[in-house]
C-alpha cells in the first residue's frame, strides 16, 4: 500500500485527495513496450482473434525501443502478425488513447481495414525521481490492448471527435533532457526542489501540478460540452463518463464544473494510479466487468494532459 511505502513523507490528506491506494511498477530493465506486448498476447489468449486477421497495429506510447525503427514494427514481428499490415507509432501521453481511437476509426473508414489493434504502454515511473513524492504517489505503469473493427450495426461504434492542442503549455508536463532538443549530460542529473520539497532533475519527469489543474478546469468541461454538441447529445443521453484517470481530486472538480451526476462519472484509479495512455482502456474494461457498460450503452471518453492536448468522443457499445 502507498501509505506504508511513503510513511510520514506524504500526509494522509494528500492520499485521500489523490485517491490512489496502490499502483504497479514495471521492471526498469525492461522496455516500456513489453507492457503493450503482454497486453496484446493476453487479448489473443482471451478472445477468438486470429493474428492473420489484423490489418493494422497502432502503438501509442512515449516509450520506444529504438530511435529507429518504429516500435510498432518491432511489435508486429514479436506478435507474429502478417507482413501485409500497416503499423503506426503514436507518441502521445494522457490524451493518447482517444487520439489513437480516432486514427483507428479513420483508417477503417478510409482504407477499408476490418480489424485494427490498438496498443498502449506506460512505464513512466522509471523517469520519476525517487524523492518526487508528488508524482510517485500518482503514477503507475500499465499496458493495454484494444481491438477496433468494422461495425455492421449502425447503432454501434465510435462517434465524432473533438480535439484540442495548446503547445504553449508543453513544459507543464515534461522530461526536459534525453531527446534531440537536450541530450543527457552531468548537468541533467543535478537535483532541484520545488516549493513543496519534491526532488526532480532535467532527466526526470517534471509536472507543474497547479498549471495542469488550471488547464484541466478551463478546457475539459468545455470539451465535454463541445463533444456532446457535435454528436447531437445531451449529458442525460450518456450512460457513463470515463475520463482519463488523472487523480480523484482533479476529475471530481471537472465533474462538478461540468454538472455531471456522480453516478454517471466513473473512477477507477484506486488500485492502478494514473496510467497515462492506459488509464481509459483499463477503466472501460473494469466498468464492463462491473456491469456499468452494457450493449446499447453510450459512453463518453476523454483524454487530456501532456502536450498540452485533449480529445473526446462518444462510443455506442
Amino acid at each position: 500500500m502507498l501509505m506504508q511505502e511513503f510513511g510520514d513523507k506524504v500526509s494522509p490528506t494528500v492520499f485521500e485527495k489523490v485517491g490512489v491506494k496502490e499502483r504497479h511498477i514495471s521492471d526498469t530493465a525492461q522496455p516500456g513496450s513489453l507492457l503493450a506486448l503482454q497486453a496484446a498476447e493476453k487479448l489473443f489468449a482471451e478472445h477468438s482473434i486470429e493474428r492473420n486477421e489484423i490489418d493494422a497495429l497502432i502503438y501509442c506510447s512515449f516509450h520506444h525501443d529504438y530511435i529507429i525503427p518504429s516500435t510498432s514494427c518491432v511489435l508486429q514481428h514479436k506478435l507474429g502478425l502478417n507482413e501485409n499490415i500497416a503499423t503506426y507509432d503514436l507518441t502521445f501521453g494522457c490524451s493518447g488513447y482517444v487520439y489513437a481511437l480516432s486514427l483507428a476509426k479513420s483508417i477503417i473508414q478510409s482504407l477499408g481495414f476490418k480489424k485494427v489493434m490498438l496498443l498502449t504502454s506506460t512505464a513512466l515511473t522509471k523517469f520519476i525521481h525517487p524523492h518526487d513524492h508528488a508524482s510517485r504517489i500518482i503514477f503507475g505503469d500499465a499496458g493495454s490492448a484494444t481491438l477496433v473493427g468494422q461495425e455492421e450495426n449502425t447503432e454501434k461504434g465510435i462517434r465524432d471527435f473533438v480535439f484540442g492542442t495548446d503547445g504553449s503549455g508543453f513544459e507543464k508536463i515534461i522530461i526536459r533532457h534525453g531527446a534531440d532538443s537536450k541530450k543527457v549530460s552531468e548537468e541533467s542529473l543535478l537535483e532541484k526542489k520545488d516549493e513543496y520539497g519534491n526532488v526532480y532533475s532535467d532527466a526526470h519527469l517534471f509536472m507543474d501540478g497547479q498549471g495542469v489543474l488550471t488547464f484541466t478546469m478551463k478546457k475539459i468541461p468545455v470539451l465535454i460540452d463541445d463533444t456532446l454538441r457535435k454528436n447531437n447529445l445531451s449529458k442525460s443521453d450518456i450512460d457513463l463518463f470515463v475520463l482519463h484517470q488523472a487523480n480523484n481530486f482533479m476529475n471530481e472538480q471537472v465533474r462538478k464544473i461540468a454538472g455531471i451526476e456522480k453516478e454517471k462519472f466513473y473512477s477507477h484509479i484506486e488500485n492502478y494510479g494514473n496510467t497515462v495512455q492506459a488509464s481509459i482502456p483499463i477503466a472501460l474494461k473494469a466498468a464492463i466487468a462491473e456491469g456499468k457498460i452494457k450493449s446499447g450503452s453510450k459512453i463518453f471518453v476523454a483524454g487530456f494532459g501532456v502536450g498540452l492536448s485533449w480529445c473526446a468522443t462518444v462510443i455506442n457499445f
